[in-house]
């Protein structure tokens, strides 16, 4: 009896562990890319309130986030707080793949000879576009 409950449960482990090590498998690295997405750099007046709000308590530090509205996908990724004017965030790379959007930012100093202020800024980038039912991925 004792040596048939032993085998029941080395069983049961030998099972979860081969179903547990198969899930591992799903994803096993970058998805290709299927298109670019078209999608729209919006003005801070131009960004839902909602969102906007969401945006204004995490600005301070670095922070992405996404919001769905009345068909649209809103996607934002902020740098958090930066030392002087003249930062910008600019857009390298918005596409979709069979499972995941996938975003790609970077963060712009300051151009050479531009006039800056030292004042601290929080440069940050909303994009919209068509709703899509799909995780996005920042990178």
């Amino acid at each position: 009896m004792r040596r048939s409950k032993s085998m029941l449960l080395f069983l049961a482990a030998a099972c979860l562990a081969a179903a547990l090590l198969s899930g591992c498998a799903a994803h096993s690295g970058p998805q290709e890319k299927l298109r670019d997405l078209e999608f729209t750099v919006l003005d801070k007046e131009d960004v839902p309130q909602e969102m906007k709000e969401m945006i204004e308590r995490e600005k301070a530090e670095p922070f992405r986030m996404t919001y769905t509205d009345q068909g649209s996908l809103y996607i934002a990724e902020g740098y958090g707080a930066q030392p002087t004017t003249g930062y910008s965030v600019e857009v390298t790379g918005l596409y979709e793949t069979e499972d995941e959007v996938r975003i790609h930012t970077r963060l712009m100093g300051p151009e050479k000879g531009e006039e800056i202020k030292e004042i601290t800024t929080f440069p940050y980038v909303t994009v919209q576009l068509g709703a899509v039912d799909k995780s996005v991925i920042f990178e």
